[in-house]
């Protein structure tokens, strides 16, 4: 190989980052910090019984929004300016998808915070420790997941992918101590099914963080492992 040729997908990969969609990659980073400050915020008004928190998230919603827009504007923009090369191309419809798994768990969100506004005008079933340890995880993986995309980690991207089962697992244990809660006293029935709700919104938001994951696998190899089992057998996509 001569001194000059330049590595298979390295060089076209840095060009976009350094010159072409700078403002694409920034408004998917914001996207992603907004979703996580947003799933914080909505957990903290939860165990803090703070309704006007949580109203100031739902009404935070629609940034996410518009930021969704903003990113798939410039993906669009990009895509009918320049020739995209296969990298290229691969990390502006990475991109696209991301921002509209980030749009979700804006939504899960503002859902949480719903649920919180409704859950402080009684007293706590159970102290809270359940539902934040699992924002705790699910908020971890999303960071790793979009840690990816600044730099294409495909060994980060697979611990992510693995870490959802902890994530299903906690929903689980959560659900049979709420079943449990609603046999044994009735009046708790409507707080256990507000719960029941704010959990599978946590485990929806770690689907998220996963099928970002799964697209950083993509960008990084070119191959598509959703609904694969080598994720699942701890083996690296195309070994």
């Amino acid at each position: 190989m001569s001194e000059n040729a330049n590595p298979p997908e390295l060089k076209p990969m840095k060009r976009f980052f350094d010159a072409e969609l700078e403002t694409f990659r920034s408004q998917l980073i914001l996207m992603g910090e907004t979703a996580i400050e947003q799933v914080r915020a909505a957990i903290k008004a939860l165990v803090e019984g703070d309704s006007s928190l949580a109203g100031r998230i739902i009404t935070a919603d629609d940034q996410l929004d518009q930021l969704e827009v903003a990113i798939d504007d410039e993906a669009i923009r990009y895509m009918n300016l320049r020739a995209p090369v296969a990298s290229e191309l691969r990390l502006v419809i990475v991109g696209m998808k991301s921002s509209h798994d980030l749009e979700r768990v804006g939504d899960e969100a503002t859902s949480i915070a719903k649920r919180a506004i409704k859950l402080s005008a009684e007293p706590p079933l159970k102290p809270y420790i359940d539902l934040p340890r699992m924002a705790g995880i699910a908020l971890e993986m999303l960071r790793d997941a979009l840690d990816c995309f600044l730099q294409v980690d495909e060994a980060k991207a697979i611990a992510v992918c693995k870490r959802d089962a902890e994530v299903d697992s906690l929903n689980r244990q959560l659900y049979r101590e709420l079943t449990s809660f609603m046999v044994e006293k009735p009046e708790t029935i409507s707080r256990a099914i507000e719960l029941m709700f704010i959990s599978k919104s946590l485990e929806r938001i770690a689907d998220h963080a996963t099928n970002i994951a799964e697209e950083m696998i993509y960008l990084s190899k070119g191959k598509d492992v959703r609904h694969t089992e080598e994720l699942k057998k701890g083996n690296k996509p195309g070994n």
